[in-house]
């Protein structure tokens, strides 16, 4: 079974689920962070100290961009 983007997660979830649109969204926030995540540690990271770097460098770029829009 191939993985599920966050945004076929959250189509998904919201044809079976339509009320619970709140949930799905902050799942599927969830989600795109992890994968935006793990595509950086594919590609970027060499080595455990190299690993924590690119951790602490994707956090505060991530917060920094997308946590100001969650309400």
């Amino acid at each position: 079974m191939s993985k599920q983007t966050a945004v076929d997660y959250l189509f998904n979830e919201l044809i079976a689920n339509p009320g619970n649109f709140i949930k799905a969204y902050k799942q599927a926030k969830e989600m795109e962070k992890e994968q935006m995540w793990e595509y950086i540690k594919k590609n970027y990271c060499i080595g455990p100290n190299s690993l924590e770097f690119h951790r602490l460098e994707f956090e505060q770029y991530y917060n920094k961009t997308y946590k100001n829009e969650e309400k």
